[in-house]
């Protein structure tokens, strides 16, 4: 199985993560820990859990695996205090938070399904086929964590080579270029949403070889 966030690939079956085309390093027990996370997405995983995955029929000290956590929040770039991928559950455990993209067949370039992106400050985030809920909300396929936004603020909705914006009765409403969103509108590569006050741009990457220089 492969999984795509943010401008990651994480490939179960070879072993590598790459950022971008470029692959980065974990030590082996953090690439099963990230892997156990990333695959087990829907929840939280408790530290006992995680630990019987990792180290089975072992005693290990607590601070093996919250060594193997920074470790992987510093390949990702994380930071736990702010987390985009990995958040801590008090007295509980982990939990992988981040949108992710499943992809069980062989490794390459993206299908047409996973070729539409957004991006938010510094993070470039995979949309899948169908429903992709923006929002605070842990569940949502695209994570954010800002004043104004809602729970479930808005989705964007990928099908048949189309991409359309929805507001989902947020308090702050949605904006496609300044406009607020009463319907389903139809998303163009450089389209700027905006969620309350948090700006996000909807991307189309140009096809692979493309030489173009697009200037937004």
């Amino acid at each position: 199985m492969t999984y795509r966030f943010d401008n990651f690939m994480l490939d179960a079956r070879t072993r590598r993560l790459l950022r971008g085309e470029q692959e980065v390093h974990l030590s082996p027990k953090a690439f099963d820990l990230l892997t156990t996370l990333v695959a087990s997405r829907a929840q939280a995983m408790s530290k006992a859990d995680l630990q019987q995955k990792l180290w089975p029929s072992t005693f290990v000290q607590e601070t093996n695996l919250a060594g193997l956590i920074a470790e992987i929040r510093h390949v990702l770039d994380d930071d736990a205090e702010r987390p985009r991928f990995i958040r801590t559950v008090h007295r509980f455990g982990y939990w992988f938070i981040a949108g992710v993209v499943e992809e069980s067949g062989p490794t390459g370039p993206s299908p047409a399904a996973g070729r539409y992106w957004v991006v938010w400050e510094s993070r470039q985030i995979p949309l899948g086929p169908g429903d992709n809920v923006l929002g605070r909300a842990p569940d949502a396929a695209v994570w954010i964590d800002a004043p104004g936004v809602s729970r479930h603020h808005a989705r964007i909705r990928v099908d048949g080579g189309e991409a359309f914006v929805e507001d989902l009765g947020s308090k702050n409403g949605t904006y496609l270029g300044g406009n607020p969103v009463s319907t389903p509108s139809r998303l163009e590569d450089g389209d700027q949403i905006r969620l309350g006050t948090v700006l996000i741009t909807f991307r189309i990457p140009p096809p692979a070889g493309s030489t173009e220089t697009q200037v937004r």
